[in-house]
């Protein structure tokens, strides 16, 4: 009888919740609700959100309101009024998402708690040593562990191989290469070597963590994600304090942070480590994908490679620099300003693979002002979300937008920035790294680091890709993330070049 009973009573709730659901408003946006309560469309946002949202944008027009697992999420499908959306800085909160949902990814107490105040704002104000004055070092360390890392693993010759060609998998060698080099960067040194013995581990461990990052985002509990938790708390225990006080050369931004911390008695130890975890994966978590599609894109386009190649050298040129594959290569921050088609074919393979979603939380029911003609209104605790992929596969914005330009973004000689809507120019017309409040404080940092792999590359090798293999796609398990993994690696073939 009591089994009976509490079958009854959850048919009973089931009714409930969907008689009790959401219904639209006067002044509200369209609202596309799905027959499944609670799942709402998760389930085709999911399987293909660039699809689902230009599907409903067919439909519903410019601006609609989607339920996804419980959340009511208005969606801004129009850039041009992107800037209206991005100026409600009051009214509409990014912090109040990442705040809630970073610790329970990465394993740390919340950080607006009582028991750590000022944490917050101080770990904010970390942020600026990515940029600025700062940079510069940065960069300049970021260089000499680039060449570390290509000097020992992959510049020596080996004897047997067929004019000298060795055959690698392109996502894996981007891997291996930027996870090491960034991680050297941001971290530091073991006290008595210049690599750290454990960097493969840490790197495999690094990938499972990650292949599971969209669903701990999804706030699916970590205990129910296989081995996950095991693998986070591996990843955790190789930033705790007695470890990290052993490495030299770590960076202001990390020795920074570090301070902070210790500043808080309520932390525990591997509380500190988490949030050098979580800075890890802030690191490369995008970077890597990001140089992955930034060399494919180059070296399965063989006449904008040898543009961006020739373009390097002609920048080392200037300076004096004769490349000579037998010295290190040094590139400064201003010689990297001034390879105007290298930042080009990194900007276009950044508008090809990126698909973020830039959200913020309503803090009060008001109305939401689009443009000089329109407003809607909206609910307090609704996500507001704008879905870049749509402007950069806008073919009235790109021409021809599913295609590779290395000029995409040059006019007479200098950066082009006059793109247009409607025949309106845009604001925002490429946002691979947010916007406003929420754009990525690292941003310049990691446009430099792909900038430096992709020179070392061209200066030192041969690139070809390997024969009889598909054009690589996007897989868009990871959509509303950040940049998209490619759907399978590629095979391509490298070798030094005859200088």
């Amino acid at each position: 009888m009591s089994t009976l009973l509490l079958v009854l009573l959850g048919l009973l709730s089931l009714i409930l919740c969907v008689l009790r659901g959401r219904n639209r408003r006067e002044d509200e946006p369209p609202l596309i609700k799905g027959w499944i309560p609670y799942i709402g469309k998760a389930l085709e946002f999911g399987r293909d959100a660039y699809s689902f949202l230009e599907e409903q944008k067919k439909k519903f027009g410019d601006i609609f309101t989607v339920h996804i697992a419980g959340k009511y999420m208005t969606f801004i499908m129009n850039p041009l009024m992107y800037p209206s959306i991005i100026k409600h800085g009051r009214q509409l909160d990014f912090h109040e998402l990442s705040d809630k949902v970073a610790p329970l990814v990465f394993g740390y107490p919340p950080v607006m708690s009582r028991n750590s105040p000022g944490l917050h704002d101080e770990i904010i104000r970390t942020f600026q040593l990515l940029q600025g004055d700062n940079l510069t070092a940065l960069t300049e360390s970021m260089m000499g562990n680039l060449m570390l890392v290509f000097r020992q693993d992959h510049l020596a010759e080996r004897p047997g191989e067929e004019d000298g060609w060795k055959s690698s998998s392109m996502y894996e060698f981007c891997n291996s290469v930027m996870f090491e080099a960034t991680f050297l960067t941001i971290y530091g040194k073991p006290a008595s070597a210049s690599r750290h013995s454990e960097m493969r581990t840490l790197r495999e461990d690094f990938v499972r963590f990650d292949s599971m990052f969209p669903l701990l985002i999804a706030q699916v509990p970590i205990r129910l994600l296989r081995q996950t938790k095991v693998i986070r708390e591996k990843l955790i225990n190789y930033f705790l304090p007695h470890r990290m006080s052993c490495w030299s050369n770590t960076s202001h931004f990390i020795k920074r942070r570090s301070e902070l911390l210790d500043q808080y008695d309520t932390l525990r130890d591997v509380d500190k480590a988490a949030h050098h975890f979580a800075i890890l994966w802030a690191s490369v978590g995008n970077t890597i994908p990001a140089s992955f599609w930034a060399m494919y894109y180059l070296v399965s386009h063989p006449e904008a490679l040898e543009v961006v190649r020739q373009e390097v050298l002609h920048v080392l040129n200037l300076s004096g620099v004769e490349f000579n594959r037998d010295e290190d290569v040094t590139l400064s921050r201003e010689q990297l300003d001034k390879l105007l088609y290298l930042e080009s074919t990194i900007n276009e393979s950044l508008r090809l693979s990126s698909a973020s979603m830039n959200m913020r939380v309503a803090q009060e029911d008001f109305s939401l002002r689009l443009d000089s003609e329109r407003s809607v209104a909206i609910r307090k605790g609704d996500i507001i979300a704008l879905y870049p992929q749509s402007l950069h596969m806008d073919p009235e914005i790109y021409e021809e937008p599913q295609t590779f330009r290395l000029d995409r973004y040059i006019q007479d000689g200098r950066e082009k920035t006059d793109f247009y809507k409607d025949g309106q120019k845009l604001k925002y017309y490429r946002m691979p790294f947010g916007s406003g409040s929420s754009m990525c404080p690292g941003r310049y940092f990691a446009v430099n680091e792909i900038k430096q792999f992709l020179c070392l590359l061209l200066l030192y090798f041969d690139l070809q890709l390997e024969e009889g293999q598909s054009r690589v796609t996007v897989d868009s398990g990871r959509a509303g993330l950040g940049i998209l993994l490619p759907s399978t690696d590629v095979r391509f073939r490298y070798r030094l070049r005859a200088v």
